[in-house]
């Protein structure tokens, strides 16, 4: 549990450089096609800028408070456009009831369906969008760095959202630096076709990150109560790999782990690990972990059975 300023000083600083230099580079290669090739570097340093933002979030960096608040600030709303608090609280949420079809954030039916009951009632878009799912769920990342940008700009309209002025300069001073950029350095088509590749492709990899944690695992439903260690272990999904899978996945790869010690660094999860898996065969828990292929086609296999009901019935219902 204790913190690893080491490892986070070079981890931060070479996150930063990663940014810096994406965007020099950016300028330099000037109006070009190459500049696809940006757009894809970029869209993964931008990941990786939200799995910072997620760890301050946690305080996994900083003992304080306010510093991981005014860094996580900088960092998410100014850096990728990411609000800050709103996320926070949003993931919070989830923390405190993983997969709870109630209370997760994640798992409510807005889109897709995520259980055979939200199947039986859903209309409109979760009817139309649940019969083909697992087929739109990638496609559908495309756009999820949009859905988060709106979703920051809509915490903005809340009473409850604190610091809604810092948060709203924030995110306006990195959508006219993004846009400003992007359109002055850039022919108008490029322009477009950066953005949409740079945008869509960090949706993508947010997606990659988070959906094999949860998803296709156990949901609960009202009603259905679980001790500390059985919530946070039976609905989440470990994820085998070496170095570059902890690299991409930022430690969340360990989710169990994670989601049992939010606030423990994320180089530090690997080592909790045995420890953690040992214990829950002690006890009878089951303890998923599987690897990253097969992951996410647990989680894809799932979606698909969720809407069975909504292809066997006639037209989506309205």
């Amino acid at each position: 549990m204790e913190r690893t300023p080491v490892y986070f000083t070079i981890r931060l600083t070479l996150i930063a450089l990663a940014y810096v230099g994406g965007w020099t580079a950016f300028v330099l290669i000037g109006a070009s096609w190459w500049q696809l090739v940006t757009a894809v570097a970029l869209a993964v340093v931008f990941g990786q800028v939200g799995l910072v933002s997620h760890e301050l979030a946690h305080r996994q960096i900083f003992d304080g408070r306010r510093l991981s608040e005014g860094v996580g600030r900088l960092v998410g709303n100014l850096g990728i456009g990411l609000g800050y608090g709103w996320w926070q609280d949003k993931h919070t949420r989830h923390h405190a009831n993983p997969n709870h079809e109630e209370f997760d954030p994640d798992v409510q039916a807005e889109l897709f369906v995520w259980s055979q009951d939200q199947a039986d009632r859903a209309r409109g878009l979760p009817a139309f969008f649940g019969r083909y799912q697992a087929f739109l769920f990638y496609p559908v990342l495309l756009l999820e760095a949009l859905n988060l940008h709106y979703g920051s700009v809509r915490a903005l309209l809340r009473p409850s959202t604190k610091h809604r002025v810092l948060e709203g300069v924030l995110l306006a001073a990195h959508f006219v630096l993004y846009l400003g950029v992007v359109f002055v350095v850039l022919d108008p088509l490029q322009a477009v076709v950066f953005i949409v590749i740079q945008q869509g492709l960090f949706g993508v990899y947010l997606g990659c990150i988070f959906a094999p944690n949860h998803k296709g695992m156990p949901t609960l439903k009202k009603g259905e109560k679980l001790d500390f260690l059985r919530k946070q272990v039976l609905t989440s999904r470990n994820v085998r790999g070496g170095a570059f899978t902890d690299l991409a996945l930022g430690g969340l790869n360990y989710q169990i782990e994670h989601h049992l010690f939010p606030n423990m660094p994320s180089p530090h999860l690997a080592k909790a690990q045995p420890i953690v898996r040992d214990y829950c065969a002690e006890i009878g828990v089951p303890y998923h972990e599987t690897g990253f292929v097969r992951s996410h086609a647990e989680a894809l296999t799932h979606l698909h059975r969720a809407g069975a009901t909504l292809r066997a019935s006639t037209p989506a219902r309205s």
